[in-house]
């Protein structure tokens, strides 16, 4: 496992710094998603899992704290994806079993059908790609696909490779942040085969050996400190 933090002046119409943490399969670390009924930092949560990366997970209700698409921790199911979420952005999920990570799609209907009773699933979105090809957007809502955000992807290359990727934003003259389609394209040229956006915005946080490697956006300031509290997080030990 290792991590990458590169700058770049003029990437897709302005300035971006991505940060990246590769997990090898041969290195036998498992995957697990990580919940609290608090809200905490990503490194917190983290140091709390023993987690060595980490990635902030999906989209929540930010008073609340409940996860507001689908959560199912080993047999319970927590959360249910809203009508809002689906008709915005939800098309794919994360799938742990026994310290593996898949990348599936996901929709109402398989929701309504999900009755396997082992492991651990996140539902987000959209879903970048599917088997080396660029998925469909056209039934998320266009803003939230075209505007440039800060992002956070986690992706499963051709090799097996896990990627867990942030792109920071929000930050003029640091970082601009990318559209669905600009961010697709990078995980792509990383060699993905299979992609799935994660919560953005202000909490976009990558997370590694004790360390945040990106620059989280809540405090606008362009360093390390502005981390949001989530309630949940992908993560490898």
């Amino acid at each position: 496992m290792h991590g990458m933090c590169a700058a770049f002046p003029n990437l897709y119409g302005g300035p971006q710094f991505v940060s990246i943490v590769e997990i090898n399969p041969k290195q036998k670390y498992r995957a697990g998603i990580g919940t609290s009924k608090q809200m905490k930092p990503l490194s917190k949560l983290a140091q709390e899992h023993r987690a060595i990366a980490a990635i902030n997970g999906s989209y929540y209700n930010m008073s609340r704290g409940n996860s507001v698409t689908f959560l199912k921790v080993d047999d319970a199911v927590t959360d249910s994806t809203t009508e809002n979420e689906f008709r915005i952005r939800v098309t794919g999920a994360v799938a742990v079993r026994k310290g593996k990570l898949r990348i599936v799609p996901w929709s109402r209907s398989i929701e309504r059908g999900y009755k396997k009773n082992v492991g651990t699933v996140l539902a987000s979105g959209p879903l970048m790609l599917q088997n080396s090809h660029y998925a469909d957007w056209s039934m998320c809502d266009s803003d939230f696909i075209a505007t440039k955000h800060p992002r956070s992807a986690i992706a499963v290359t051709r090799d097996k490779r896990v990627l867990l990727i942030t792109v920071d934003g929000r930050s003029p003259g640091n970082a601009i942040g990318m559209s669905i389609p600009e961010l697709a394209h990078l995980v792509k040229e990383l060699g993905a085969k299979t992609a799935l956006n994660l919560d953005g915005g202000g909490s976009t946080m990558l997370y590694l050996n004790g360390q945040i490697l990106n620059h989280p956006c809540d405090n606008r300031q362009f360093d390390h400190e502005g981390e949001r509290k989530i309630p949940n997080m992908i993560y490898f030990r």
